[in-house]
């Protein structure tokens, strides 16, 4: 009897694709690295515990990632029969996705599944950085009856509606893209955006490509949806570049922007508000933002529903299908760096 080609599953058992687990099992073998820390998972590799897998598939993004970052170190140790590495959330900071191709890998990420959660998570700190609701919430729970006062009588006289405004995005993929709707269609916000290339802009938003440096300009309130490739966007230099008085979004990575910069903006006015999700030192982080009322902070939940879980747990079987069954993946982020495969 021929064997199964062999997938090493990192992490948990899935939770809600039974169906589509079955037939991944009916194709291939499954073999599981459950919660290894890096040492135990090298030494995997080294020995083959694992076999010669063809694919890689990691459902969930708080768990299988216990060996760290996914540098050439472990890459390098996978085998020449690896193909693929399918792993859920948006973000891929963690995994060098240069040196999978060099190896003839194809990383797929899941941001698709996540898009509207995210997106979703996006407006909620934009309309807070307008309305502050971050001061408005720190007085009610501070049970002290003069922060309440205080934030009740004096929030109005600093805040704004977000109509009418001009948001600027960076990075106008699957999640800028559906923030731009969503803050145009809700709240009738002009958009402007800057990406590393021109978008084809369907019907269904007006938005106008600009360089950075004039999107900062121009922008009430700047959003970053870009990926993270280890290299910094913002810095003291760009928020002297934005208008004073503007606001500051990030939905992507904490490391996309220069922290001390940031407050440094914030306290001199130069930025009216922030509104973050994801920090430079996560899970620390900066007690200096923790304390400013015109900050809105998220423990790095955009993403974080019950649907992008499921999503995120099948597009990761669905990748792998494809690729084996058809030739192409269906959410590869590195195909560019592949041409020599």
């Amino acid at each position: 009897m021929e064997s199964k080609p062999i997938i090493l599953h990192l992490g948990d058992d899935i939770k809600w694709n039974h169906d589509l687990y079955q037939k991944l099992q009916e194709r291939f073998e499954i073999r599981r690295s459950y919660k290894m820390d890096r040492g135990a998972f090298i030494k995997a590799l080294k020995t083959k515990k694992f076999g010669n897998f063809v694919a890689i598939y990691r459902p969930f993004w708080n768990t299988g990632g216990e060996m760290g970052k996914w540098d050439r170190e472990l890459i390098s140790l996978l085998p020449n029969s690896c193909k693929i590495s399918a792993s859920a959330g948006a973000g891929f900071d963690w995994v060098d996705t240069k040196v999978m191709a060099d190896h003839g890998i194809v990383y797929c990420n899941a941001a698709s599944a996540c898009t509207e959660s995210v997106a979703d998570a996006a407006i909620w700190l934009i309309l807070s950085t307008y309305r502050l609701f971050s001061w408005s919430s720190q007085a009610a729970r501070s049970l002290s009856v003069s922060e309440f006062v205080d934030a009740n009588r004096n929030i109005a006289a600093i805040s704004n509606n977000p109509s009418g405004s001009t948001l600027g995005i960076i990075g106008l993929g699957r999640i800028g893209f559906r923030v731009a709707q969503k803050a145009q269609q809700c709240f009738g916000m002009r958009i402007i955006y800057h990406d590393v290339m021109r978008m084809d802009i369907k019907k269904s938003i007006d938005a106008e490509f600009h360089s950075l440096q004039t999107m900062l300009g121009k922008a009430d309130c700047v959003l970053i949806a870009t990926p993270f490739n280890g290299d910094q966007l913002l810095s003291q230099e760009h928020f002297r570049m934005m208008k004073r008085g503007s606001r500051l979004v990030n939905v992507a990575r904490g490391k996309l922007l220069d922290e001390d910069a940031l407050i440094e903006a914030l306290e001199s006015g130069q930025l009216s508000a922030a509104g973050l999700d994801v920090h430079f030192n996560e899970p620390v982080l900066n007690p200096r933002l923790v304390k400013m009322r015109n900050v809105e902070l998220l423990s790095h939940t955009a993403g974080a529903s019950l649907e992008s879980h499921i999503g995120f747990e099948r597009l990761g079987m669905e990748n792998i299908l494809s690729f084996f069954e058809t030739g192409k993946a269906i959410s590869p982020v590195n195909l560019q760096m592949m041409a020599k495969f």
